[in-house]
């Protein structure tokens, strides 16, 4: 069915669009402001406006908001609002040709730290309400290529032999996030059937070209190549232990894969054997492949001395830091993992308990995890450092900012003002 707005004349939008752009014309001096006024004419060229109405009428909206901060004098604040025009235009502009991959977006602060989502309508794609196994393609976190918020809110239906640990390793989120989103007790046993809202949003920490990266305090692995999220696992990392005797945390570092093992053996560490001895347990050196290697059976050796991805014989372990070092993930999610990855792929551990992005519509979402590793990371500062070095103040809505410091839930918030 056709759309009809005020807007749906070509010309008339044309109109608009021209009287906005010469509005205070002398006050603008931004050179995003010319960039967006010839991306809008070049959209209007290829007439968007049929193709795309609903779109288009979004983007004039954007655009009225930069001229009026134009009109205030708050250049910076015009600038924000001129790069959301860039962006939501060169969607356009892509959906014109049939592109389906899209090049990166122009983000509005360093690619490798603050990154920009996909609009906030897409972030908030539910999952249908259906069981959801754990080789089930909809119990994986969605990933978009376009922008860099991934996961979803949805509702998984439990199915038999599921508990609260096992439902949060399949999703990718703590135990404590589905008893609060559920209203459930502590210690409730889940029943066949049951039906469990959870969000398993999240802000993906840094971007690159190829490899992997491993932030620890989401317990998330994002694998990219050519430029693109391919893959999101959640992951079980070291324990907190750290004292004069053990450190089973996962350390941070760039790394290189560097062997593939299928059916592993495994050869236990004299620092885990010291542990068996200490804890009166019988000493083992190597564990042969089968159902009682750790390992699973697959693993991927890291440059990084002691350190490697593997699958894992604790499933209900993954999203929590119960290894000694190691990268558990899934055994269902590690069969398809395990053929993508070549030796030689680089990767990158990282601890980036913070994270903030902004979507095309000017919404600003916050991610905040706990500083598990007890590094000394001021949260509150770095977070409010994110927010100024994109000169996003006057857009945040401090109080539900401190709220999100304060709780620390691990979840993406929304913050705008």
């Amino acid at each position: 069915m056709k759309i009809e707005t005020p807007w749906s004349h070509p010309y008339m939008f044309l109109a608009l669009l021209l009287a906005l752009m010469f509005v205070s014309a002398d006050l603008a001096t931004a050179d995003s402001r010319q960039d967006a006024e010839t991306a809008v004419t070049r959209l209007l060229k290829a007439n968007a406006v049929e193709k795309f109405p609903e779109e288009m009428v979004t983007l004039s909206d954007v655009y009225g908001v930069a001229l009026r901060h134009v009109q205030g004098d708050d250049l910076d604040s015009a600038e924000k609002y001129f790069q959301m025009v860039l962006q939501k235009a060169r969607i356009i502009e892509a959906k014109i040709h049939g592109e389906t991959e899209l090049p990166p977006l122009k983000t509005l602060g360093p690619p490798a730290e603050e990154v920009v989502s996909p609009p906030e309508e897409e972030a908030e794609e539910t999952i249908p309400d259906s069981p959801l196994e754990p080789q089930h393609p909809l119990s994986r976190p969605v990933v978009r290529s376009s922008g860099h918020l991934i996961g979803a809110k949805g509702v998984y239906q439990v199915v038999k032999s599921d508990t609260i640990r096992s439902v949060a390793a399949k999703l990718g989120v703590s135990q404590s996030h589905l008893r609060r989103m559920n209203g459930l007790p502590p210690k409730v046993v889940i029943q066949t059937g049951q039906k469990l809202a959870y969000d398993n949003r999240k802000i993906v920490p840094r971007q690159v070209r190829d490899g992997i990266i491993v932030n620890i305090p989401d317990r998330t692995l994002y694998y990219f190549q050519q430029g693109t999220l391919v893959t999101s696992l959640p992951v079980a990392l070291g324990s907190v232990v750290k004292n004069d005797k053990y450190v089973w945390q996962t350390p941070v570092g760039k790394f290189k894969i560097t062997a593939k093992l299928k059916d592993p053996t495994w050869t236990v560490p004299s620092s885990i054997r010291n542990e068996m001895e200490d804890q009166g347990k019988d000493v083992i050196t190597s564990v042969p492949p089968g159902p009682e290697n750790p390992l699973g059976k697959y693993a991927m050796k890291t440059s990084i001395p002691g350190i490697l991805i593997h699958s894992t014989t604790r499933p209900g372990s993954i999203y929590s830091f119960s290894s000694h070092g190691c990268i558990r993930v899934s055994p269902s999610r590690m069969e398809e993992f395990f053929p993508q990855v070549k030796v030689n792929t680089s990767g990158e551990i990282i601890y980036k308990p913070v994270k903030l992005a902004v979507t095309e519509a000017g919404r600003i979402f916050l991610e905040v995890h706990d500083d598990v590793y007890r590094t000394g990371t001021d949260i509150g500062a770095e977070a409010r450092q994110m927010v100024e070095k994109q000169k996003l103040s006057g857009m945040v809505n401090w109080g539900k900012f401190n709220t999100v410091i304060k709780q620390k839930r691990g979840v993406v918030e929304d913050i705008s003002l």
